[in-house]
């Protein structure tokens, strides 16, 4: 018995074949994109020329010299909060964490010196130990981001934990694995917990351990509480708090020394920022380090938020810093990259 059935689609499907449409149903069956998968975002970039508008010919800035400026936009829905930076060695390739839980990655577009943009810019949630968005299981705040050969590690503020990837090998699909840390880190208070991380590289004195500080969370002496993470060395140190600024986030120098970020706000004062070096040798369990002053900005400068800082050294052997700036999401807020040279201490 002749299936008549069959035999019409049979004729229907030669007769798109001959039209050329079969091959276009064909195209547009696209793969589906992997769930959570990176996906490409447009940056936009206007150019920072000075970082003092009062005085645009002023350079240099305490110990540090600009270098220039963005102030950075995109039509993402998930872009901004910036909270965390690494810039890699090549000074242009870096990897962002915004206080969502959202990656952000991309290439700073230079002439000279001077960054000019942002390029090959995408965004990838940040995926837990079960390959699903931390945000998912009620993790919130990632506020801080450290990376060292590979290997990159979040500090989550409000449940208090640090995730260590395998960045090298999974870029922005790796999943975070929990590290083992002092039980002190767990108590800390809510919305006041680790804004700070950092690692020192492996093969140098304390090769391979985590320095994690604590936004506003304060000891008996009400200096910030700051953490060696490493297994069985670690241990609890601190830095002293001076004028009621909060900790926003460090980095690393070649040398081991420690950059912390501070950043002061109230309704009367208005927003200010500094950077404060702090000695390797002071880092230690039990320990409270001073640290020097380098740098200091109000709203009189080109500041916003500023929760992200980064270290690399250019092909010349300079230090450049790079700081972004946290918008909060918010039409009053801008999200800003800002880098500088080191030249002085």
């Amino acid at each position: 018995m002749i299936n008549f059935a069959r035999v019409v689609a049979a004729l229907i499907a030669a007769a798109l074949i001959g039209w050329g449409v079969a091959d276009v149903g064909a195209q547009t069956r696209a793969v589906p994109r992997p769930l959570n998968a990176p996906q490409q975002i447009d940056v936009k970039s206007v150019p920072i020329d000075s970082f003092e508008p009062r005085d645009p010919s002023r350079k240099r800035f305490g110990a540090l010299e600009f270098r220039g400026g963005l102030e950075l936009s995109s039509s993402a829905r998930a872009f901004g909060g910036i909270s965390g930076l690494k810039v890699f060695p090549d000074g242009s390739q870096f990897l962002a964490v915004t206080d969502r839980g959202r990656w952000l990655k991309g290439r700073i577009v230079y002439r000279h010196d001077v960054p000019i943009g942002i390029a090959d810019a995408e965004m990838a949630p940040v995926l837990g130990p079960d390959g699903r968005p931390i945000v998912a299981r009620g993790w919130y705040d990632t506020e801080s981001l450290s990376e060292e050969n590979g290997v990159a590690y979040l500090g989550l503020e409000r449940v208090n934990k640090i995730l260590r990837f395998e960045f090298g090998r999974h870029g922005l699909s790796a999943y975070g694995q929990t590290v083992a840390a002092p039980l002190a880190i767990d108590k800390l208070p809510n919305n006041k917990g680790l804004e700070c991380l950092a690692v020192f590289p492996k093969g140098t004195p304390k090769g391979g351990t985590l320095v994690a500080i604590a936004e506003r969370a304060l000891n008996p002496a009400g200096d910030y509480r700051g953490f060696l993470v490493a297994g069985a060395a670690s241990g609890e140190f601190a830095i002293q708090r001076h004028d009621s600024f909060d900790i926003s986030d460090c980095s690393l120098l070649p040398d081991g020394d420690l950059l912390v970020l501070e950043r002061h706000f109230t309704w009367a004062t208005g927003l200010a920022i500094r950077l404060r070096r702090v000695a390797r040798s002071a880092i230690a369990v039990g320990a409270t380090a001073q640290g020097v002053l380098l740098f200091e900005a109000d709203l009189g400068y080109q500041i916003d938020n500023m929760e992200a800082l980064s270290v690399y050294v250019d092909k010349d052997g300079t230090t450049i810093l790079t700081m972004m700036s946290d918008d909060n999401f918010s039409m009053l807020q801008r999200t800003l990259l800002l880098q500088f040279a080191l030249v002085g201490d």
